[in-house]
């Protein structure tokens, strides 16, 4: 397949099939890296949707975003579930550079967590598709001045955070707010003292230090990331997936009866 005439569907089969636990917690970690953003923050704070309602906005953009890797941004349920996320970043002035920002890192985090993690890297052809499908997703978003290549768009991400990644308190609170969630999805609260150090330890710590979390005590990151690493061997040996793994077909824990597309996001 040619990675810019199919990208749709190699992002399909890369994400579906082949590494769709491995992409789902990329894109939960890519979140920190967005709430490092000091200038992007206040608005995130301000709008109370991360803070007050966290599992529903953190669904909404799971839900949104998987319509249209699912189905095709040009299908039916692509389309409409594009148009509910445009209404609801129209509602406020965001400047183009952060979304910029933000689209980058649903390319490059799972790029980068797959190189660490995964049972194997992604194949340049899978990488370039990635580029391409969100270069696409950003131009119908009305994103300008998407960089031209894959390898423009890696500078910009690095060379953004370069310049813009700093602590805020704006920023400790959101993340605060989506690691609790997250360790809510698997522990008591009262274990969630003895879970927070092993989240921290997947995250770098340029990016804690930019959103006020703790780092890891010593030696914890290196036992985390070798229990992640060592995944690879044992996948490699399974057979591979039949099936897709839909996100829009699981159990979802804000609509557990089913939902809208037009219901999705804020009112």
């Amino acid at each position: 397949m040619d990675p810019v005439k199919d990208h749709q569907e190699i992002a399909f089969l890369s994400t579906c099939y082949d590494f769709p636990w491995d992409t789902q917690h990329a894109l939960e970690l890519a979140l920190f890296r967005v709430f490092g953003i000091a200038k992007g923050t206040p608005l995130l704070v301000q709008t109370g949707e991360f803070l007050q309602r966290t599992q529903k906005r953190y669904d909404d953009t799971v839900l949104i975003l998987s319509e249209m890797l699912e189905n095709g941004y040009d299908s039916e349920r692509g389309r409409a579930a594009l148009r509910r996320m445009n209404r609801q970043h129209g509602r406020y002035a965001i400047p183009n550079d952060e979304y910029l920002y933000t689209l980058s890192t649903f390319i490059f985090e799972p790029i980068r967590w797959n190189e660490r993690f995964a049972w194997r890297a992604l194949l340049d052809k899978e990488k370039l598709a990635a580029y391409h499908y969100w270069k696409q997703v950003g131009t119908l978003m009305n994103i300008k001045d998407i960089p031209p290549s894959y390898e423009a768009f890696e500078r910009f991400n690095l060379d953004y955070e370069a310049e813009h990644l700093r602590f805020s308190e704006d920023n400790r609170k959101l993340a605060v707010a989506t690691r609790d969630l997250v360790l809510g999805w698997a522990l008591p609260r009262a274990l969630w003292p003895l879970g927070a150090p092993v989240l921290h330890a997947m995250i770098d710590d340029r990016m804690l230090d930019a959103v006020g979390l703790p780092r890891p005590p010593p030696g914890l990151r290196g036992l985390v990331q070798g229990a992640l690493r060592a995944r690879g061997p044992l996948l490699r040996a399974m057979p591979r997936r039949r099936s897709p793994r839909l996100l829009t077909q699981l159990r979802n824990r804000t609509y557990p009866d089913g939902y809208r597309i037009e219901d999705l996001g804020a009112r």
